[in-house]
């Protein structure tokens, strides 16, 4: 048994990158694979996993991802070490990096299935977070930032969903911006986050921010339409001092600006 972790702290972005690494590892070595604590799954709400084995991880050994610091900030990346892992280990880390299942899209795909949603391709979604990112100035992505985006894409209607709905009518006031106030995207407030979620994974355009909420729909998409559009933060989580904060959310199919 090869198991992860769905730890309660964790947003779902987190939660899911977890859950594909474990299961795509598991799979290829052909070891069963299962999930601690599976009532802090955030997505229960509107996906619904394959079946899996409960665990406790106490039972099991220990494999965590390496973590880089350099200046205060975590660079992990890949661990080739995960590969070598044996049966019968938890595993715990980021696994952001593609490395660990890009090539395995077509599964995953399968495993995260939610209910179709039909977004108008002169609609893009874009995706903000205010809150405790606004608190941040080297997290804090300003207008600047989805006004070059905006310029990028074709669609002239923009659906803009926010886990902080009073700064986002601030930032985003013009017409064309329908502000998806009521459909939250932060860690407390996960109940109509499968609008969110959908969202992000059913739009042709997307403009996402530095959250790994966003990441795993927008490859799916991509995935399934090779002309599907998503506008990412260069120097993901460091976009306004130029420096990658994390070096492991580079991923092909997006257009850094």
């Amino acid at each position: 048994m090869l198991a992860g972790i769905f730890h309660e702290g964790s947003g779902i972005g987190d939660q899911l990158f977890r859950y594909i690494t474990v299961r795509t590892l598991a799979e290829e070595k052909g070891f069963e694979h299962g999930m601690a604590y599976p009532q802090n799954f955030k997505a229960a709400s509107f996906m619904r996993l394959p079946p899996f084995k409960e665990i406790n991880p106490d039972d099991y050994e220990k494999w965590n991802e390496t973590e880089i610091r350099i200046d205060g900030v975590d660079r992990r990346s890949f661990d080739p070490e995960s590969q070598f892992v044996a049966d019968h280990t938890v595993i715990d880390g980021s696994f952001e990096s593609f490395q660990y299942w890009g090539h395995n899209l077509k599964n995953i795909n399968e495993w995260l299935q939610v209910e179709p949603l039909e977004v108008p391709d002169d609609t893009c979604v874009i995706g903000f977070r205010g809150g405790e990112y606004a608190a941040v100035p080297e997290l804090f992505l300003p207008y600047e930032y989805y006004e070059e985006a905006v310029w990028q894409v074709e669609p002239k209607k923009y659906q803009v969903h926010t886990d902080d709905p009073s700064l986002a009518k601030q930032m985003f006031s013009a017409p064309q911006f329908e502000i998806v106030a009521n459909q939250q995207i932060s860690h407390s407030q996960h109940s109509n986050m499968g609008f969110n979620w959908r969202s992000a994974r059913f739009a042709k355009y997307a403009i996402i921010p530095n959250s790994a909420f966003f990441i795993l729909p927008r490859l799916l998409k991509h995935h399934e339409d090779p002309e599907a559009v998503t506008i990412a933060p260069r120097y993901w989580a460091g976009r306004n001092v130029k420096q990658w904060r994390r070096p492991s959310c580079f991923y092909r199919p997006f257009t850094y600006i």
